[in-house]
């Protein structure tokens, strides 16, 4: 397929003013410009548009980056607290390190292969790569200015400091020679650069040193080059002692600074002429073919060893280093100009996130709470017997996870539980969900644990619980091996009055106790027969073979979600068509899969009132007069991470409310076991509808996707502000 033929050029994401002649060109503001085109503009097309038409989507790729754009912007928020701000911009480092490893690995991958595949939105492989470095250029730019102009003064003013060679007092500088001769000669390994040491193969993100030598050394060899890999064992930011710090100051070291000052060190009798840190960024995307592997466990433990060496996608280096240097580390990583990243300060941003458990100041982090229960679970509680009176709904983190976690400890121990069946996705070995599946193994239940391997950045750890469960006894599966098991449920079965009794749980996130803190999610947990009998089916089509089974509640990808969610879209659009009450709402992460685009779109012109919750990528266009003007989008950015995935149809008064583990996006709907559950109870149902509306009422962390691509933080102006997640968490929690 070819590029869809605008002739537009798409503008920044930022204000960029024109350079005046003979004037020095003025850096752009921080804050993102709220009224130029954003992803992809394109020409309105007429109401008579074929909804197959490129104009009507946008990329995929640069509405990630988008997104990456609003989280930066929380770090010039006032109202977040200070620490928290500087972990939003630490978190756009993050997020950008896997965008790469994956993303533009993957674009890169199908030029080099020349094998070209163009989403709905018609842009060609070479074409978004070119967006994406020009964005990815002014974003990174920016994160780095506000680092330095902002965040760093501010938190200086609280008395934390990041102290600069030039910064350091005689005192600081002598601990700073001890440390570097104690802590990091001892393990440091230079590697000079001959015919008989060629350029290593440096580690996936790793810190490094290139380092310019003069001199002739102890073999006669004469100075040139070396690669100083820093230490993975230490820590990226080493904090002073207090006994050296001004009173009441917090002060850091870079372990940057500590090589570079030091580096001479490392070359006895050389002249270091120059040192500066990089950085590679390498494709991690593991590549594993389902007709070759007979053993999945072991064909991931060679790949996860072979991702920390896969080719360069990105390199980042110290500004000031020589384009000399540049050129030669840019021709040993086969990268272009358009790969190369210069930033005015460490290379390896993440690693400040240390910073933040580190800093004791409750002044500068948002206030603690203590996650709210539901009434059925206050107390002393048997989960089983008050799970039977009625289904139960937790809403986290502004309701506690520890229910689910008490569900599978008190199933573990009951003598009357005989089997367990659970998923698993992203937990951790060592997690409380993990231990009660020993437990209850290592008692002589039945358990079984369908763990995805290949949960991406989380296989090493998948293997070791997989390790772990089977050697308590526990039947672990690993699902199927061309669909990821996304899906997130528990089936126990008990023995109640001698019958078997069945009861589930069923959540839009992973059972990972620590993001439940951070992460907004559904947990439901009930005794309904049909909800369990169709958990139990699914368990069974896991680990078993044969054709599909009738689901009768449940949707189940990668069978019924997508085809049913189609046709629900299109019901509204045949009773708005009638006359009839039509509305929807949907909250997910991401919206990318052009038929439920173009179903949404049927309903827009269909005059159904459509409401987009959307945290991450959009490929819809909304706004176009005729085809999506009665679609709205919004996007929730705050203080946790927007997970919940919600289905929601008015169906002329017969409301339907859906939560799932499925994303509204290709690979949720074709390539991965999902569910999609149904909230019978008109109680819980109600509940959530209730949440939805107070995220429509946010005019506070709502952001609103206009028709060329561009985000408008909503302003409340002279109306009460409102923020959901700081509503929701008032309904919900106890504040400390």
């Amino acid at each position: 397929m070819t590029d869809s033929g605008t002739t537009d050029t798409p503008n920044s994401p930022v204000d960029l003013p024109l350079p005046a002649t003979g004037e020095e060109t003025p850096p752009p503001p921080l804050r993102v410009n709220r009224t130029r085109k954003g992803i992809h503009a394109k020409e309105a097309p007429s109401s008579h548009a074929d909804l197959d038409d490129a104009a009507l989507y946008f990329n995929r790729e640069l509405s990630h980056l988008q997104f990456n754009i609003r989280v930066l912007e929380q770090s010039l928020d006032a109202s977040h607290p200070l620490l928290d701000r500087l972990m939003f911009l630490l978190i756009v480092s993050s997020n950008l390190d896997e965008f790469f490893e994956i993303r533009v690995a993957g674009l890169k991958h199908q030029l080099a292969s020349f094998h070209e595949e163009t989403g709905a939105d018609g842009m060609t492989p070479a074409r978004v790569l070119s967006e994406v470095s020009r964005i990815g250029h002014e974003q990174v730019e920016r994160q780095y200015r506000i680092l330095n102009d902002v965040l760093v003064p501010a938190l200086e003013e609280q008395k934390i400091r990041f102290r600069r060679r030039a910064q350091w007092t005689p005192e600081q500088a002598a601990w700073v020679a001890d440390y570097f001769e104690e802590e990091i000669a001892p393990v440091i390994s230079p590697i000079g650069l001959d015919p008989s040491h060629p350029f290593p193969r440096l580690v996936n993100k790793s810190l490094n040193f290139i380092v310019e030598l003069e001199g002739t050394d102890a073999f006669g060899r004469e100075g040139g080059m070396a690669i100083l890999p820093a230490p993975r064992s230490l820590p990226r930011l080493i904090r002073l002692p207090e006994a050296l710090c001004e009173a009441g100051f917090t002060d850091y070291v870079f372990l940057s600074s500590m090589i570079h000052a030091h580096a001479h060190e490392v070359f006895p009798g050389m002249e270091v002429e120059g040192c500066y840190q990089f950085r590679l960024t390498r494709n991690a995307d593991l590549s594993v073919d389902p007709e070759e592997v007979s053993d999945l466990a072991s064909a991931l433990r060679g790949e996860l060893l072979a991702r920390r060496y896969g080719s360069g996608v990105r390199l980042e280096v110290a500004d000031n280093c020589p384009d000399s240097l540049i050129d030669f580390l840019l021709k040993q990583f086969e990268l272009g100009e358009e790969d190369l990243y210069r930033v005015n300060g460490p290379v390896n941003l993440t690693r400040m996130m240390a910073v933040l458990g580190d800093v004791q100041r409750p002044d500068l982090r948002y206030r603690p709470f203590t996650p709210g229960l539901p009434k059925p679970l206050r107390g002393e509680v048997n989960l089983f017997s008050a799970i039977r009176q009625g289904d139960i709904l937790l809403h986290h983190p502004f309701q506690s996870f520890t229910p689910v976690e008490d569900l599978l400890r008190q199933a573990a121990r009951d003598p009357d539980v005989m089997a367990i069946k659970q998923t698993l996705y992203r937990t951790g070995a060592d997690s409380s969900i993990v231990g009660a599946l020993v437990e209850a193994a290592r008692g002589g239940k039945e358990v079984t644990v369908v763990i995805e391997l290949r949960a991406r950045f989380d296989e090493a750890d998948n293997l070791a619980l997989a390790s772990r469960l089977q050697e308590a006894g526990a039947i672990v599966i690993y699902g199927v091996m061309a669909y990821k098991t996304h899906a997130k449920m528990m089936h126990i079965v008990r023995r109640e009055k001698g019958e078997l009794r069945h009861y589930a749980h069923l959540g839009t996130g992973n059972y990972h106790a620590k993001t439940a803190k951070l992460y907004t999610d559904y947990s439901l947990m009930t005794a309904n027969d049909e909800l369990c009998d169709d958990v139990h089916k699914v368990f069974q089509q896991l680990s078993g073979m044969g054709k599909p089974r009738k689901i009768n509640t449940l949707l189940h990808a990668p069978f019924t979600l997508h085809k049913t969610l189609v046709e629900m879209i299109d019901r509204e659009a045949k009773l708005a068509e009638n006359g009839k009450k039509a509305r929807l709402v949907i909250k997910c992460n991401a919206i990318t899969e052009p038929k439920l685009i173009r179903a949404l779109y049927r309903a827009s012109q269909a005059g159904v009132s459509c409401d987009l919750i959307i945290r991450g990528m959009c490929c819809l266009r909304p706004g176009i007069p005729g085809i999506s003007d009665n679609i709205r989008v919004r996007s929730i950015i705050g203080r946790f991470l927007e997970h919940t995935r919600v289905y929601y149809f008015h169906n002329d008064g017969k409301h339907e409310v859906w939560c799932s583990s499925a994303d509204a996006m290709e690979r949720n709907m074709f390539h991965r076991v999902e569910t999609c559950f149904p909230l019978l109870d008109k109680k819980v149902a109600q509940q959530v509808r209730k949440d939805l509306d107070t995220y429509l009422l946010d005019n506070c962390q709502s952001w609103e996707l206009d028709t060329e691509g561009q985000y408008h933080l909503r302003d409340p102006g002279d109306a009460e502000p409102i923020s959901a997640q700081e509503t929701l968490l008032y309904a919900y929690a106890s504040q400390a």
